[in-house]
């Protein structure tokens, strides 16, 4: 009778709070296991008789109150309950064991049952921007009071196979084989509230020896289980009441720390940053201290092969390669091994140590190739003082051109020189302007840099008479040379 006077007075507490503050009120029920955590030091408890104590399955029924704290998420929220709690003792004899206590089997449960009273403190985390649907967490103190429980007994007899079963009520009160009024411990809970629906799983552990047995030990209760729970009373203020909102954000403006810009609740109001300035807010950023692009959450266009050439502009993805081959290797035409920028015999295989070329087709320069080589050199001819090439001199260099691709392993040293007219320093400076021009002419040709070398000497080494005419002219000259390379 105590007990219904107690949850009378809550109801009326409940129903004076929920009319001069924002509080809930709401149903709950659910099932779970308990047990009780037993010690103590009766010699071979742990071995004959603890590893046959089990669960009990039971259940809870009862009401909740729910009270903002402030406007953090915090929330008290107080129950009453009516719980059931206990144990199951449950052991087969071996037929040894059977016939010498005449029982096949034993099976004690401990039936007891409370009215107890969670005080749990609860925080939330919203899931969405309208703040109906939260993520929980909770915990707190518990007080139980015993409202009834009995043992029931059964066995069978090994003798005349005859089930018996008896039922005895608990005794409350002190001394020993009592169970005691009051019992606490603490609880926790977890879950989801949805709308006016929490479902949530929970954990209590008494603190408090709850029976007096007739030896020394101690006894606690433990209870794994889940609940559902349904609010019966909306927590939404009156429209008049509702907070200032400028940016409409569902933030009110005095906990939005950006009350101009729209931004959900989990930023206080503020727009989602995006931390790498890339347009993608972190919130939808894979990479969000590295620009990236939105095609790949953010991140960079990946790099497979980690040749500094992204997938999106790499030819060979897989596979390191060169930026002026589109990411893939240097070609290898013949596939002897040799890539083509090494290979001196690039169409034909050949060896690596022979620089790509078959080692019984070395590349040689024939006399005939040398002597049409210098008759060209000696038909290329600039305007006096001055390395533009003159209009007769191009034929010379395109039939030069197309021995240089037809030899692709040939390289050339294109060497300028001047007759002793003005100083040395201009003359060295002349000289080489025009080696120069003549690679350059080779290159537009179609001729590889890598293959051409020019230079220029001045006035060193004339091959003529600088006192005369005809010695200056025969001074003022290109010498094209010849090499393979090796």
């Amino acid at each position: 009778m105590k007990k219904w006077v107690l949850l009378l007075l809550l109801l009326a507490v409940i129903s004076r709070c929920s009319l001069q503050a924002q509080v809930k009120l709401g149903i709950f029920g659910g099932l779970h296991s308990s047990k009780v955590l037993e010690t103590n030091h009766l010699p071979g408890w742990d071995t004959t008789t603890k590893p046959f104590n089990g669960s009990r399955s039971g259940f809870q029924l009862g009401i909740i109150v729910e009270v903002p704290i402030g406007r953090s998420g915090l929330f008290f929220q107080p129950a009453f309950s009516y719980i059931t709690k206990g144990r199951v003792y449950n052991k087969n004899n071996d037929s040894i064991t059977a016939s010498i206590t005449d029982t096949i089997y034993n099976k004690q449960t401990l039936n007891l049952s409370y009215m107890e009273i969670p005080l749990n403190l609860t925080y939330k985390f919203p899931l969405t921007a309208n703040r109906r649907n939260f993520f929980f967490i909770s915990a707190g103190p518990y007080v139980s009071f015993i409202y009834s429980g009995n043992t029931v007994t059964e066995n069978l007899t090994s003798s005349t196979h005859r089930y018996n079963s008896q039922t005895n009520n608990v005794t409350v009160g002190k001394g020993p084989d009592t169970y005691k009024t009051l019992d606490y411990g603490v609880n926790g809970r977890a879950g989801f509230e949805i709308g006016d629906v929490m479902l949530s799983a929970y954990y209590s552990r008494g603190l408090g020896n709850f029976y007096q047995a007739t030896y020394s030990g101690t006894f606690h209760h433990e209870v794994i289980g889940a609940t559902l729970s349904f609010w019966l009373t909306s927590q939404s203020p009156a429209k008049s009441q509702r907070k200032k909102d400028t940016d409409r954000d569902g933030v009110p403006d005095e906990v939005d720390l950006c009350p101009l810009q729209p931004g959900p609740p989990a930023w206080h109001g503020c727009p989602v940053p995006d931390t790498d300035h890339d347009g993608i807010d972190d919130d939808h950023d894979s990479c969000r201290t590295i620009p990236g692009v939105a095609r790949y959450n953010g991140c960079p266009v990946p790099d497979t092969d980690h040749d500094g050439i992204d997938d999106e502009h790499d030819s060979c993805p897989t596979v390191p390669g060169l930026a002026r081959y589109n990411g893939c290797p240097i070609p290898d035409r013949d596939h002897d091994g040799v890539n083509d920028e090494e290979d001196k015999c690039p169409d034909t295989p050949g060896t690596i140590e022979n620089h790509g070329c078959p080692v019984d087709t070395v590349p040689v320069i024939k006399k005939e190739e040398t002597d049409q080589i210098n008759f060209i050199a000696h038909n290329v001819n600039f305007t006096p003082s001055s390395d533009r090439l003159l209009d007769s001199s191009l034929v010379a260099l395109d039939q030069l051109a197309g021995l240089l691709l037809g030899h692709p392993a040939w390289h050339l040293t294109i060497e300028g020189y001047t007759d002793n007219s003005g100083t040395p320093a201009h003359n060295l400076l002349l000289s080489r302007r025009r080696a120069a021009a003549v690679k350059v002419y080779l290159v537009r040709k179609g001729i590889a840099e890598t293959r051409l070398t020019s230079v220029g000497f001045g006035q060193e080494k004339p091959i003529a008479d600088n006192h005369t005419a005809e010695g200056k002219a025969a001074n003022r000259r290109v010498e094209l040379k010849l090499s393979i390379e090796k």
